[in-house]
């Protein structure tokens, strides 16, 4: 007698697309920026450790998941590269890669050591940075090149990968002391500081495009308002990047140019929390608006944590550089928003990841209505 089973299969890998590694950046980077405020405690200690912990293996597991879906799926990986929607992404992997080795230096020193986390920070560091550098330039190709794109398709996913260098930017100066006196330390310094350049002006030229497409085109779609958020990233780690540097420069570079690095921390990155805070504020509200109208859980969700984390490290550094409690309350607060987003992602996600759902192939869109119609809804 044949038996019939009635449940449908469990699905695999074929649709685990590289905007995954979004977990792990949001998890590193709730033990990292936790690691950055003031508020010393064991138990906060602890639990910080768990938390990278966490990311290190949802890192290792993705990797081999992901070589598994390039193994066994090649076309579908192909097709995520040839869709302007998903090829951003792949800035993820960058990310996910700088934000576990900084997170190990930061926090996981205490529980591996501090040689084996200076050397895994290294590597992470310099793999991630190849990488980032690599898609920082060639998505971008691929969207001018290959690419269709409406237009009515720019989108804040396109930060992803032109933002991996500033990462890149402000994880390098904790490995500054680690490297030899004199040109090594320096080099790295400057080098920094070119990564931060080329991912500051490849944001400016992006942004003005988002915000065209939200002003004449209307809002995003339903499932993907989060992504505005993502817009938070290079602002609160160009503001990281330029603190971390200042304090890698003293003693590193010139007397005269480590005083200006110090100085120009807090005159960039005053200014540029201020708009950060101004983008919150109207993301915030686009998101409520989405929230009314029916939006769901999905992956998107996880932009709601690591860019805001860049903010609560970003904010940290203004407050060793200036003094001022403001700062450091601000720091305080952000993060407390960051681990309430971070607990339902991943609470969402674990969720949906025990259903299958998750891994399932992608619904069609639902039709887009006119942007008349949906202004008067």
């Amino acid at each position: 007698m044949s038996t019939f089973r009635t449940t449908r299969p469990r699905p695999g890998v074929r649709h685990l697309g590289p905007n995954w590694y979004a977990t792990v950046m949001g998890t590193a980077i709730v033990a990292s920026a936790g690691a950055a405020l003031p508020v010393r405690a064991p138990l906060l200690r602890d639990a910080y450790e768990a938390v990278w912990a966490l990311a290190a293996l949802a890192l290792l597991v993705l990797l081999v998941a992901r070589a598994t879906h390039w193994a066994r799926h090649g076309d579908q990986a192909r097709r995520h590269l040839a869709d302007p929607a998903v090829a951003p992404f792949y800035g993820c992997l960058a990310m996910a890669l700088l934000a576990v080795g900084g997170a190990t230096l930061s926090v996981g020193s205490g529980v591996v050591g501090e040689g084996a986390a200076v050397a895994a920070d290294a590597v992470l560091w310099v793999t991630g940075t190849v990488i980032g550098l690599a898609a920082a330039a060639a998505i971008p190709y691929l969207l001018v090149t290959r690419h269709k794109v409406a237009a009515d398709g720019a989108s804040p996913v396109w930060l992803l990968p032109v933002v991996a260098p500033m990462v890149s930017a402000a994880l390098g100066p904790a490995l500054v002391p680690h490297l030899p006196a004199g040109q090594w330390r320096e080099a790295m310094v400057w080098g920094c500081y070119a990564l931060f350049g080329m991912s500051l002006l490849a944001t400016l030229v992006i942004l003005p495009a988002v915000f065209s497409r939200l002003v004449h085109h209307g809002p995003l779609p339903l499932a993907l308002t989060p992504t505005l958020i993502l817009v938070l990233g290079p602002l609160g780690q160009s503001t990281t990047a330029v603190n971390n540097l200042a304090d890698a420069a003293q003693g590193t570079v010139a007397a005269p140019y480590a005083h200006a690095a110090t100085a120009f921390a807090v005159l960039y990155g005053v200014p540029v929390i201020g708009f950060a805070l101004l983008w919150l504020a109207l993301a915030t509200a686009m998101v409520v608006r989405a929230f009314r109208r029916g939006m769901g859980f999905a992956m998107t969700w996880w932009a709601f944590t690591f860019p805001l984390g860049t903010c609560v490290t970003g904010a940290a550094g203004l407050a060793r550089h200036t003094g001022l409690a403001a700062f450091t309350g601000l720091a305080t607060g952000l993060y407390a928003l960051l681990v309430v987003a971070w607990a339902v992602a991943a609470t969402r996600t674990l969720r949906g990841l025990v259903s299958g759902r998750l891994l399932e192939a992608p619904r069609p869109a639902p039709s887009v209505l006119p942007r008349a119609t949906v202004r008067t809804t």
